[in-house]
C-alpha cells in the first residue's frame, strides 16, 4: 500500500484516502479507521498540523462547548451524538472531541459529525498541550463539541483530569446533561450543588433527559427557575433511544446492531427538543494554542497494522506524526496482508485480538512479514493487544490457545473477571523515540506470563504509587500493556 501523502498538511488528512485503499486489499467489512467505523472508500475531514501557534482558519476562531453529566449514565453520550449529528444537519461543521482516554467513544463522535474525533485528556496531557490540540482539532469547523467523561467532577484516582479540569484550561462553557427520572423539584438543588462547586468553570445551560410528561417538565422548569440557568432542550423519555445506550462505551459502532439508525433517531430527538440556535449562540470561540513538545514519530515509514484486532489508535499521533514528515502505510493483519518492505517502523495497536485468536494463528504471511522486519532492523513496537500478539500464544476466555508471532516470548490468556484499569506514569530507557517520561493508562482482562527480558517501561500508578514492571525488549522489537498517550508534561497547570 502507498504511504500516505505528506504535503499539503494543511489539507484534509483523508482528503484522497479511495486511493490509498488498493480494490480488493481489505474484506468487505467495516473498519474502525484511525478511532473511527467507516466504510471502505467513506473519507471523512481530518487534518494535519505542523507545530507551534495553531493558526485560525479565516481569522475567525471556531466556538466550543463541553457536554458533561452529574454521574455516568446520565444519557451524555446518547446527546452529544444526537447534537453531532443534528447540528451536521443543519450544515454545521462540527470538530468532535472526547474527555479522557477513550478510543471507543471518539469512534462514536467521529460517525455521528462525520469528522474524525480527538481525545484531550486533562490528566494525560498538560494544558498548553490541551489548548493547542483544541485549536487543532476546530481548525477549519464551526463548532468544537466535547463530550465529557463520568461525572463532572470526576478524575482519576488523585482527583485531577476531570471534564471540569478541562473546562477550566479551555475556558469553554459547560452544558450540563441531568437525568430528571424520579424527581422534579429536587433537581434543582442537584443543579445548584454543581453549579456553586467551582468557580473557574461555568455551567453556561442544561438539557434536561427522560423527561416523563409536560407537566413532568413544568415541574422541572418551575424548580429551576430561580437559578436562572437557560434549559436548551428536555429530552423526553424514548425507549428506542434508552435500549442501545447499554452497549455505548463497550462496543465499535461495527459492533452494535443498526448504530446508524440509533444516532439518525438521537438527531432527530435533539432537534425537536432542543433550542440548537441558543446552543450554539452560548458557545464560546476556541483560543489558540501552542504545543511545546509531543511524541516523535516511531519512524520515517511506518507501518500501522489496521483492521477489527488492531483498532486503537490516537488521532493527535497521527496528526503531529505527519506533521513532523513522517509517512504511514496501514495493513491489515486479519487478511493475512504483509508488513510493506518500505517499512523503518511497525505499530501494531491494542484491540481485540483475543476476539480473533484463531483467524490470527492462520495469517502466517503476516507473521512472517513481521520476522523480516525485525530482521532487516525495523523498529516493532505493540500496545495491549498488539503486545498480546507479539508474543508466543493467546489463551482466548474458553481456553482456547491460539499460536501468535513469536517475537516476544511472552503468553497471554483473557483472565476474566480479572481487570487492570487506571492511568500510568510511564519512563523508560529503551531504543523507542520518545520522551523518557511518558503519560498513558491500562485497561485490560489478559495476564502475561512467561519471559525474562528485560521491561519497557517503569510504571507508577495516578497517585505515583510504584507498579511492577510492564512489558519487555528484544533488541528492536517491544511492547507493553500500557496505551502511551503522550509526552508526560508534568500535569495540571
Amino acid at each position: 500500500m502507498p504511504p500516505c501523502p505528506s504535503k499539503a498538511l494543511l489539507k484534509p488528512l483523508w482528503a484522497k484516502c479511495t486511493n490509498w485503499w488498493a480494490p480488493g486489499r481489505l474484506p468487505p467489512l467495516r473498519l474502525l479507521f484511525l478511532g473511527r467505523s467507516v466504510g471502505i472508500g467513506r473519507c471523512w475531514t481530518g487534518t494535519a498540523r505542523p507545530r507551534g501557534k495553531t493558526p485560525l482558519a479565516d481569522n475567525k476562531p471556531a466556538s466550543g462547548f463541553i457536554i458533561a453529566a452529574p454521574t455516568s449514565g446520565s444519557g451524555k453520550t446518547t446527546i452529544a451524538l444526537g447534537l453531532a449529528a443534528a447540528l451536521r444537519n443543519r450544515g454545521v461543521k462540527v470538530a468532535p472531541a472526547k474527555t479522557g482516554p477513550d478510543y471507543i467513544d471518539t469512534a462514536f463522535l467521529s460517525e455521528a459529525a462525520e469528522f474524525q474525533a480527538v481525545n484531550l485528556d486533562p490528566w494525560a496531557m498538560a494544558p498548553d498541550q490541551l489548548r493547542a490540540r483544541a485549536a487543532s482539532q476546530s481548525l477549519g469547523a464551526d463548532l468544537l463539541l466535547v463530550e465529557g467523561v463520568m461525572g463532572l467532577f470526576d478524575g482519576a484516582a488523585d482527583a485531577t483530569g476531570s471534564t471540569a479540569d478541562l473546562a477550566a484550561i479551555l475556558q469553554l462553557p459547560v452544558f450540563l446533561v441531568v437525568d430528571v427520572v424520579r424527581q422534579s423539584q429536587s433537581v434543582a438543588a442537584l443543579v445548584s450543588g454543581f453549579v456553586n462547586w467551582r468557580k473557574d468553570i461555568k455551567i453556561a445551560g442544561l438539557i434536561l433527559n427522560n423527561v416523563g410528561s409536560a407537566r413532568h417538565d413544568l415541574l422541572l422548569r418551575r424548580a429551576l427557575e430561580a437559578l436562572e440557568i437557560p434549559i436548551l432542550g428536555s429530552i423526553p423519555r424514548d425507549a428506542g433511544l434508552a435500549q442501545p445506550q447499554r452497549h455505548l462505551g463497550l462496543l465499535l459502532p461495527d459492533e452494535i446492531e443498526n448504530f446508524g439508525v440509533f444516532v439518525r433517531r438521537a438527531a432527530k430527538t435533539v432537534s425537536a427538543h432542543c433550542d440548537l440556535e441558543k446552543i450554539r449562540a452560548r458557545a464560546t470561540p476556541v483560543g489558540e494554542g501552542e504545543l511545546p513538545k509531543s511524541l516523535v514519530p516511531l519512524g520515517q515509514n511506518i507501518a500501522i497494522a489496521k483492521d477489527r484486532a488492531f483498532a486503537f489508535l490516537y488521532r493527535h499521533w497521527l496528526n503531529e506524526w505527519q506533521a513532523m514528515g513522517a509517512t504511514f502505510s496501514f495493513f491489515s493483519p486479519l487478511a493475512n496482508e504483509s508488513v510493506p518492505e518500505s517499512a523503518d517502523a511497525v505499530f501494531l495497536p491494542g484491540g481485540y485480538p483475543e476476539l480473533h485468536g484463531e483467524q490470527l494463528a492462520g495469517c502466517t504471511g503476516f507473521f512472517t512479514s513481521l520476522n523480516m522486519a525485525r530482521d532487516r532492523g525495523a523498529l516493532i513496537y505493540g500496545e495491549c493487544g498488539g503486545f498480546m500478539v507479539l508474543g508466543q500464544t493467546l489463551a482466548d476466555k474458553n481456553g482456547n490457545t491460539h499460536r501468535m508471532a513469536g517475537l516476544l516470548p511472552h503468553e497471554t490468556r483473557i483472565d476474566r473477571p480479572c481487570r487492570v484499569l487506571g492511568y500510568r506514569r510511564l519512563s523508560h530507557d529503551s531504543p523507542l523515540p520518545w520522551n523518557a517520561k511518558l503519560t498513558g493508562h491500562e485497561f485490560h482482562y489478559s495476564t502475561g506470563s512467561g519471559h525474562e527480558l528485560p521491561p519497557l517501561f517503569q510504571a507508577r500508578d495516578a497517585l505515583g504509587g510504584e507498579l511492577a514492571p510492564m512489558g519487555a525488549i528484544s533488541g528492536r522489537v517491544m511492547g507493553s500493556y500500557a496505551h502511551v498517550i503522550d509526552v508526560d508534561g508534568g500535569g495540571q497547570a
